[in-house]
Order: structure tokens, then sequence, then C-alpha cells
């Protein structure tokens, strides 16, 4: 009788903090800024200021990290860099990463003109590439699946459509592009466009090898950085 007691008077402490553990295991997401940043006119001056928050990882030169642990951002239309960071601010897109930066991207306009400035930066041509000894075989297949599946929205020389919110893929390193692939075909990203998916979920994993090395090597004419780091 008298440990039923005990039991009832403890169980209520044992339940708050069983809560609390699992509320700290698992925090709700913060709400996402106002459509409204898609819609403002982003200034890239004012952008390059801010975008000191985003430049540690990304580098100033927005080229990101070639073992693709950060996108190459740079010449990236600004609707789609838009649409990402609301995406994450909002935990539509899981980035643990970057999600507590975002967080203090609190004003609409702030986003925008971050956004202005990444896509007025030339694309470094030196990202990550497939560099195996059958690279050559790689690119070609690659090249075929690209033409079947992908060439539709991100065009012939990955330059994207920024209505459409479908990203530059131009520079883009290579183990970025897998990973990102991977997690599309397996269904653990969640902020992908269906389409995309259709295309994509039957791929193998050496398909998506091929199709990220050709990708890797795609460049956009009159955007790509010259050896100065400027645009061509």
């Amino acid at each position: 009788m008298k440990l039923m007691l005990i039991l009832a008077l403890v169980a209520p402490v044992i339940s708050h903090f069983a809560m609390a553990a699992d509320q700290r295991q698992k925090p709700v997401a913060a709400s996402a800024p106002s459509p409204a940043a898609l819609a403002k006119k982003g200034d890239a001056e004012r952008g390059k200021q801010a975008y000191v928050i985003c430049s540690a990882c990304h580098l100033p030169s927005g080229a990101g990290k070639a073992d693709g642990s950060y996108p190459q951002l740079a010449g990236q239309h600004a609707a789609v860099l838009v649409k990402q960071m609301i995406d994450i601010r909002s935990g539509h897109r899981d980035s643990p990463t970057m999600y507590p930066f975002i967080q203090e991207i609190t004003d609409p306009q702030v986003m925008a003109d971050i956004a202005a400035h990444i896509e007025e930066l030339c694309i470094p041509g030196n990202n990550d590439r497939y560099e195996g000894a059958d690279a050559a075989q790689q690119i070609a297949m690659g090249k075929k699946l690209y033409e079947q599946g992908c060439i539709k929205c991100h065009g012939k020389n990955g330059a994207g459509n920024e209505e459409k919110y479908y990203p530059v893929i131009a520079g883009q390193h290579y183990k970025y592009l897998l990973r990102q692939m991977t997690a599309i075909r397996d269904g653990t990203r969640n902020n992908i466009n269906k389409e995309m998916v259709k295309v994509i979920e039957n791929y193998s994993d050496a398909q998506l090898v091929a199709i990220s090395a050709y990708q890797a090597r795609l460049s956009m004419p009159g955007v790509m950085c010259d050896k100065d780091g400027k645009h061509k």
C-alpha cells in the first residue's frame, strides 16, 4: 500500500521530466518568415554586409566546401535562395547546421538582400568533381541520364529556372550533388519538387554517381569566374 502511494506521488514528477526531455530532443521548428520575402527586391550592396553571417561556412566567394558539407552558392537564383532559407527556418527542410544561423535573419528584406548579393557572385570553376579512373565513362553515362530526365528543368548548362525555383547546378560540388540526389531518391529530404522525385526515384547508386559526375562539369557562359575570381 505504501509503495503504491509513493508511486502515485512521484509519477507526476517523473512524467514532467520525461516530457521536458522529449521536448529537448524534438525542438519545435520556428515559424516561417512571411512569404513576402520572395516578393522583396533585394539590394546586393546591403546584402554584401549581411552575408557576413553566411561567409564563415560558404566562404566570401560563395564557393562552399569541396567535401560537399557546404554547397556552392555563388550565382544561384535569388528566389531559390530565399525559398531555401524560408524552408530551413520553418523546418520544412532539415539543416541542423544552418538552422541556428537562419534564425538570426528575421527581416524578410535582409533575406532578400543576402540572396541578391549571392546571385551577383561569379561561379567558381574549381568545384569538386568526380576524379575516378573511370571519370570519362561516368560522365558519358551521366550525360545521357541528364539529357533524358534533367535537362527539361535545369537546362543544357545547368542554369535552372528562377520562376519555378529550379536551382542553378552548374559549378556545384560533386559530393554535394550526390548527397542531395541520394536524399531525394531515398525520401529523406522533404522540401523537394515532386516531379524530380519521379525522375530519380528508381535510379541506382551507380546512376546517381554518373549523373552527379556530369552535373559537376556543367558550366554557364558569362556567369563563371575567371582566373582572378571575377565574371568572365
